[in-house]
């Protein structure tokens, strides 16, 4: 039987189905914007597979790690074909395969104080997909991408649904928002970050807390969350990226749960220096230590 001769790629094509939803016009605008994918895990892989299918084609992506089994419950690089590869190689790999023309710039020794200015440069927008226990040069990276203006968007995978933060560093920068700096413990840095991402940390009603220990490296993370996350991030990167119809910017926030069927829109004037953050960071630490 004689084989068919394999497609050539075509741009128009391919995401031609994306038009109805987008204009042609605003199709060409995604394809010329440039994104900054730190993380190529449960969220950061999901991230950057979704926009490579919405027609974006210029990246940065940066992860130090290589695959493991223990990944395949929620990262869509995690393959038997693809233990023990670099993340970022195998990512890299996938979107060329859907977009030969993607231009991908890989940081394979991860996102650090070494090569952040030339991570974000020439960057439209930043989008975390950084592991929770990579906190210090997540807002480290955040801090950098507020001086250079900018847009960042932040879901967090939490349980059976998300949580989601844009920041307008013009509006509130994510600093200013989580209100870090370079002094606080790990610990602290990570309580922050949780309050600030999901002040009702709605997913804890359902976790079995015995078997959770966040200062010891114990997070439960399902797929069904990284992918909410990436839905509701993708939407909003999508937004930012046309300057089309209203974001949700910091201190302004949403979270859903599929789970327990609910939504919360949050608005926390000051961010963590809000009365009800600084509650909840308390209640946050007498609960992790309680568990220690």
């Amino acid at each position: 039987m004689e084989e068919l001769a394999p497609k050539l790629f075509d741009y128009t094509d391919a995401f031609s189905r994306n038009i109805g939803f987008l204009s042609r016009e605003e199709q060409s605008v995604i394809k010329s914007k440039t994104i900054a994918v730190p993380g190529m895990g449960g969220v950061g892989g999901h991230h950057l597979h979704t926009l490579v299918r919405l027609g974006f084609e210029k990246f940065h992506i940066a992860d130090f790690d290589e695959f493991d089994v223990h990944n395949f419950n929620r990262q869509i690089g995690a393959k038997m074909s693809t233990v023990g590869r670099q993340k970022a190689d195998v990512m890299r790999d996938m979107i060329k395969d859907i977009n030969p023309n993607a231009q991908i710039k890989v940081f394979s020794e991860g996102v650090n104080e070494s090569n952040y200015d030339e991570f974000l440069k020439g960057i439209d927008i930043l989008v975390d997909g950084l592991d929770i226990f990579a906190i210090k040069p997540r807002l480290e990276l955040f801090a950098k991408a507020d001086q250079l203006n900018i847009p960042i968007v932040t879901a967090a995978p939490l349980g059976m649904g998300t949580s989601l933060l844009a920041f307008d560093p013009k509006k509130m920068g994510a600093s200013e928002y989580f209100n870090i700096d370079r002094s606080l413990s790990t610990e602290e840095l990570m309580i922050r970050f949780l309050v600030g991402v999901a002040p009702k940390l709605m997913h804890d009603s359902y976790m079995i807390r015995k078997e959770v220990d966040i200062f010891k490296g114990r997070v439960p993370s399902l797929h069904v969350g990284c992918l909410a996350a990436t839905s509701a991030l993708g939407s909003i990167v999508l937004k930012i990226a046309l300057d089309r119809g209203d974001v949700i910017y910091a201190p302004h926030g949403f979270h859903v749960d599929f789970y327990l069927n609910k939504y919360k829109y949050f608005w926390r004037p000051f961010g963590n220096k809000n009365p009800l953050q600084k509650l909840a960071i308390a209640y946050l630490k007498r609960k992790f230590a309680q568990s220690v």
